[in-house]
């Protein structure tokens, strides 16, 4: 019984007493010390009927993820590598720095304009749907983002819905008229940076050595101008040499982001870029000082937008449970220059994860397939971890190439944000049930510990 509550509850110990966050639900409880000394014996082999009792009191008696894979659900969202060509070489991408094996391509209005039909036939009559673009940089095929954007605008309002649109771009080629299809079309614009400007410059050359970070400044403040669109993000990507990530967050923020994240190279064609078991240690004790210095400023009532943190706390706080890391191979996927469908943007060209083409329409017997393999509870070690549930296994593209050297950074950031979210719930409520709100008013008057 031992092995199967460690699988399947996590004691955390918080600023504001003992919690135990049950994972079938993704639920937290609060508990006082007593029954925290109680729980912990349970864990390391105690009576099997106390156990049952436990479980019981928990109300685990009913599952809220189906050991059977989902039916294949509806299309909602196709990424467009409208650009499989990129102006920069950064140190550390997966797709041979930019070059993509010497095989750049870009897609053509056709190719887009028939992707957006295949995406809104498959989701059906009155869907609203997603459209991403992607590269490279797909700027350097702004031709078709544009056109693309305003053909799934009109062609989802023909079709009784609407289209949301998102972009991920290094920022160095926005132009104003980018700027503008990204207000007026309420984009969600992704600018990847990775720091001050000598980190991000040695990370993020050009073709020729040269640095980009001031091209990326000016870009993104074009972007901001004017009130920016729905939303932008600073997404930040960590090498093992990256430096106190503390600071590099900050440093994002002020650039005017509505967020920031980290995201650490698991996956480049330089192995010293790479992170490895040993370096998710150093970046963990990095997230927790990041998470740390954002909850104390959500205490105080200032936003402090850390994306990897806000998110987590969001998921905890709605209880979310998924049996997979994300849609990929299921409600999204990607579409490559010459019309061919993948998993997603990372998989794009992996003949493994083909799913089908935009002429002939979409693989069901390899996203189902796709589906039945890798659900949660059929992967090792996933199906014994706490954490399954919250983590969903892990991104396809990193554990089919560098197979799961993180989970022990997966788990203890988890915890902390757990943590967190039980100290940020008992005294600042008022976050959860209203962000905006919170940050307008600040927090209600109660003791900081």
């Amino acid at each position: 019984m031992a092995p199967r509550l460690r699988e399947n509850y996590k004691l955390i110990e918080s600023g504001v007493g003992h919690h135990v966050f049950a994972t079938n639900g993704s639920r937290v409880f609060d508990i006082d010390t007593a029954t925290a000394d109680r729980v912990a014996a349970l864990f390391s082999g105690g009576d099997l009927a106390q156990a049952q009792l436990f479980e019981q009191a928990l109300g685990n008696d009913h599952r809220f993820i189906e050991p059977e894979a989902p039916e294949v659900p509806a299309l909602r969202a196709l990424s467009l590598n409208v650009a499989q060509a990129c102006n920069l070489g950064c140190q550390y991408c997966y797709a041979d720095e930019g070059l993509f094996g010497g095989k750049s391509r870009t897609m053509s209005v056709d190719i887009a304009r028939a992707s957006i039909d295949r995406l809104i036939a498959e989701a059906g009559p009155g869907a609203d749907v997603v459209v991403g673009f992607m590269g490279g940089e797909p700027l350097l095929n702004r031709t078709v983002v544009h056109d693309a954007t305003a053909y799934a605008a009109e062609q989802a309002r023909r079709n009784g819905g609407r289209a949301t649109f998102s972009i991920t771009t290094n920022g160095t080629t926005v132009r104003d008229e980018d700027a503008k299809l990204f207000r007026d079309h309420r984009f969600m614009v992704t600018v990847s940076l990775d720091g001050k400007r000598a980190l991000n410059d040695r990370l993020h050359p050009d073709h020729r050595g040269g640095g980009s970070y001031d091209r990326a400044l000016a870009g993104l403040e074009r972007i901001l101008k004017d009130g920016g669109p729905a939303h932008v993000a600073a997404r930040v990507t960590v090498t093992p040499g990256s430096g106190d990530l503390l600071e590099v967050l900050e440093h994002m923020i002020s650039l005017g982001v509505g967020d920031a994240g980290f995201s650490p190279v698991q996956v480049s064609p330089k192995a010293d870029l790479e992170f490895r078991h040993r370096d998710f240690d150093w970046f963990l004790e990095q997230m927790i000082r990041c998470g740390s210095a954002a909850r104390d400023r959500l205490l105080r009532g200032e936003r402090f937008p850390f994306s990897n943190f806000e998110t987590a706390l969001h998921e905890i706080h709605r209880g979310s449970h998924r049996p997979y890391p994300c849609g990929a191979g299921a409600a999204y996927l990607s579409v490559n220059a010459d019309g061919a469908l993948y998993g997603c943007h990372r998989l794009v060209d992996d003949d493994a994860w083909a799913m089908g083409n935009i002429a002939d329409g979409l693989d069901e017997t390899a996203r189902t397939a796709h589906l039945d393999r890798r659900h949660v509870d059929r992967q090792e070690p996933c199906k014994s971890c706490w954490a399954r549930y919250l983590c969903g296994g892990g991104c396809y593209h990193e554990v089919d190439r560098r197979g799961r050297q993180h989970c022990d950074y997966v788990r203890g950031w988890l915890s902390f944000c757990i943590a967190a979210y039980a100290e940020l719930y008992t005294q600042a409520p008022d976050y959860f049930v209203s962000p905006n709100t919170y940050f307008e008013v600040g927090p209600a008057a109660a003791p900081i510990n």
